[in-house]
């Protein structure tokens, strides 16, 4: 189910007082591949119900490129929402997380092996609210910017 925005904070009130544990990721997810599906299966074992925030295209262009992204939020947001793993999905304007999760309160808060807490730019937030979080092994050789650099070295040379 696609949440909006200004009603994902009432939204997770609602799962919190049915007992409901809450695991928040987020990404662009443009060219959605094998390596998501993995990672959003490993993240949706970590608590009852998964959310997944995906960058707004306007957030996307700001922090990969003027080129992306690829497919458009709407889009990435139907197919992000159709994976059996997936409960909820919310589109968020800003570049990190802060903000969706200021309003969601994760108790786990789910990201790729690639970070670190200390290099995690939302480790404060998420442990202000008392999450926890969880950090999944990236599926080797599943990388979207990888993917998208074959694609060019095939048709742009």
């Amino acid at each position: 189910m696609i949440i909006n925005i200004k009603d994902i904070e009432k939204f997770c009130e609602i799962l919190r007082r049915s007992g409901k544990k809450i695991a928040l990721t987020n990404g662009s997810f443009d060219l959605v591949h094998s390596g998501h599906v993995n990672y959003l299966n490993e993240a949706k074992k970590t608590a009852d119900c998964l959310i997944v925030g995906i960058n707004s295209d306007k957030s996307v262009k700001q922090y990969k490129s003027d080129k992306r992204p690829i497919v458009p939020q709407e889009q990435r947001a139907l197919l992000i929402d159709n994976l059996k793993a997936v409960d909820y999905v919310v589109i968020f304007e800003e570049t990190t997380a802060d903000n969706l999760i200021e309003k969601v309160k994760p108790d786990i808060y789910v990201k790729g092996g690639d970070y670190t807490e200390d290099t995690l730019p939302e480790t404060a937030t998420v442990k202000k609210h008392g999450g926890k979080i969880k950090f999944i092994k990236m599926t080797q050789g599943c990388s979207t910017t990888n993917i998208i650099n074959k694609i060019l070295d095939i048709y742009v040379k």
